[in-house]
């Protein structure tokens, strides 16, 4: 059994005991403290939203979650199977003071999780997260008496707002995509991007859509994370149906992946790219992106006459730069698109709104798009090292040794050649050091991942 305590809440399999897995008693450690913090703010008694992804164990974790904040004495208002994003939106919305998404994104089927949001309906920060995991840890909370716990409502219909939200947006052209007569292939994989994508393309006058895994049942038809080695089927049904293309999310639609009319994958670190082409040539201003994503994205950025910035890993981090420069749009490259107009979170909604508007825009196929942008190629290893390996010296002596190029260490190293880049971070639960490189060629990127190997 695995639990992992970050700052953004516990992730882990559910079972087992607590502290060892996601058990009901962890589950009741986090939702307490996380009241506590929203106490901090100075709400006595705070309105929290809870939205849940198709799980198995989603009703049994939601009960466990939204009992807990009753007895902590907030008021919860769930909205039931739902969207990462779709929760972020309702939370500005409906001006709550926080939020609890019951996800474990793209992890397989016996993993949950409780991701927390502030009253922006954005992730609480690690300084939040790290007194809050104290507080977990130290059992220090009190529960409300008889007359002040807190209430409980439903409300539905929140991902037909969000839908809705996204189709206002200016950059999303309904009259355009309806025109195109576009035959699209969805892979939810059995989630409830099954409820939100077909819904979304529908009201973007998409007709002729064939559904593959959207029946919420939790049972996920594949490995949920959205990979080319995974949707071997899916490319295969693009194929055989003469699809224009593919769309595929993971289980709480934050990620979000296309496959090309050829049946092949367009690339989920070329969704931000294409969709930042689009926002940038009407909109100027800068990008922002996490130091292991793409170049292509800084390419853009630059033709369109903007500044492109890099932030650590993780969409925190993304959002905080975004915040800090003023992007108009970010995100990270494993299919997360974060476009501030509508909210600071990454959202596979937004990202077809824009992706299928500048296709339709362009009269050309998925492919035809993608020659347009700068094409690199990435190479993703990884160095198994001894338990007792002091893994920052050696991450240090990388940086050092190739301090004559341009160095980033704002996140394990990165370093920046004039044709491509090499960023090792190590791991925060094994002894590895992740080598992500790229280059111009796959054999360009192969070759900067073996020179620092060597180097290692």
């Amino acid at each position: 059994m695995t639990l992992i305590k970050s700052i953004s809440g516990f992730r882990g399999t559910i079972g087992g005991k607590p502290d060892q897995g996601l058990t009901p008693v962890d589950i009741v450690k986090l939702t307490s403290s996380f009241v506590c913090l929203i106490r901090r703010s100075g709400v006595n008694r705070p309105r929290i939203v809870v939205g849940r992804d198709g799980r198995l164990s989603g009703t049994m974790v939601n009960q466990l979650v939204c009992g807990t904040l009753q007895g902590m004495g907030a008021d919860v208002i769930d909205i039931g199977l739902s969207t990462t994003p779709t929760v972020e939106v309702a939370v500005t919305e409906m001006k709550a003071d926080g939020g609890v998404i019951l996800t474990a994104s793209h992890n397989p089927k016996q993993w949950n999780a409780l991701k927390l949001l502030n009253s922006r309906g954005e992730f609480i920060s690690k300084a939040e997260g790290e007194w809050l995991l104290e507080k977990a840890a130290a059992d220090d909370y009190e529960f409300s008496y008889i007359d002040e716990i807190g209430t409980y409502s439903q409300e539905d219909g929140w991902i037909e707002r969000h839908v809705d939200m996204v189709c206002d947006l200016p950059l999303v052209n309904k009259e355009v995509i309806a025109k195109a007569n576009l035959k699209v292939v969805v892979d939810a994989v059995n989630s409830t991007g099954g409820i939100a994508i077909p819904m979304l393309l529908r009201k973007l006058g998409v007709t002729d859509i064939i559904e593959l895994n959207c029946e919420v049942t939790g049972e996920f038809a594949h490995n949920p994370e959205p990979l080319a080695a995974h949707l071997v089927d899916t490319c295969a049904k693009v194929k055989e149906v003469g699809a224009d293309l593919a769309i595929v999310v993971d289980p709480d639609v934050d990620r979000l992946a296309f496959i090309n009319e050829k049946g092949e994958m367009f690339g989920e670190e070329y969704t931000l790219v294409t969709v930042a082409s689009y926002v940038l040539q009407h909109k100027k201003g800068n990008t922002v992106s996490n130091l292991s994503s793409t170049r292509a994205l800084r390419d853009v950025t630059l033709q369109y006459g903007g500044e492109y910035f890099a932030a650590a890993v993780g969409e925190v981090n993304v959002v905080e730069k975004m915040k800090e420069v003023d992007a108009v749009i970010g995100g990270e490259g494993n299919g997360g698109v974060i476009y501030p107009e509508l909210h600071y979170g990454r959202d596979a909604l937004v990202g077809v709104g824009l992706f299928l508007t500048y296709l339709c825009e362009q009269k050309c196929t998925c492919s035809e798009l993608k020659e347009n942008l700068p094409i690199y190629y990435m190479s993703k290893n990884k160095i198994e090292l001894e338990p007792t390996t002091d893994v920052d010296a050696i991450l240090n002596k990388i940086a050092d040794k190739y301090k004559e190029e341009r160095v980033t260490t704002i996140d394990g190293v990165k370093i920046d050649f004039e044709d491509g880049w090499v960023h090792l971070r190590k791991s925060n639960t094994e002894p590895i050091i992740r080598i992500y490189s790229e280059g111009k060629t796959e054999e360009e990127a192969e070759r900067f991942a073996k020179l620092i190997i060597d180097s290692i």
